[in-house]
């Protein structure tokens, strides 16, 4: 098992920027990709962004392309959301995911492993 650990969140006006940050402990070795997804008030919980843990390769929603750039670091068992021009649609809890090889990378159901979420606020 994976232990994530999710910090960062807040209230931030649009076109405001925010970092989330995800620790992860425990059985790291077993992880294939990492992930964040994001859940809005009466929405499914959706895929925002993924990369490969032992790679690169990462992969974006088409609603945060271009504003949102997802990152690592293996040394410090890391990965980073930098969140840039933000919106009021973009509001929802944010959570990181651990995944293991051969599962789905947009589904939510083929990541093992979650952190307890963060709020993100954006204000219009």
């Amino acid at each position: 098992q994976v232990q994530l650990v999710e910090s960062g969140g807040g209230l931030v006006q649009a076109g405001g920027s925010l970092r989330l940050s995800c620790t992860a402990s425990g059985r790291t070795f077993t992880t294939y990709r990492m992930a964040w997804f994001r859940q809005a008030p009466g929405k499914e919980r959706e895929l925002a962004a993924s990369i490969i843990w032992s790679g690169d390769s990462p992969t974006y929603a088409d609603s945060v392309k271009g504003r949102f750039t997802i990152s690592k670091d293996r040394g410090a068992n890391t990965i980073h959301l930098q969140m840039n021009s933000l919106k009021p649609e973009d509001t929802a809890v944010y959570y990181c995911a651990a995944a293991q090889y051969g599962s789905s990378r947009i589904n939510p159901t083929g990541y093992s492993d979650w952190g307890q979420g963060t709020q993100i606020t954006v204000s219009s």
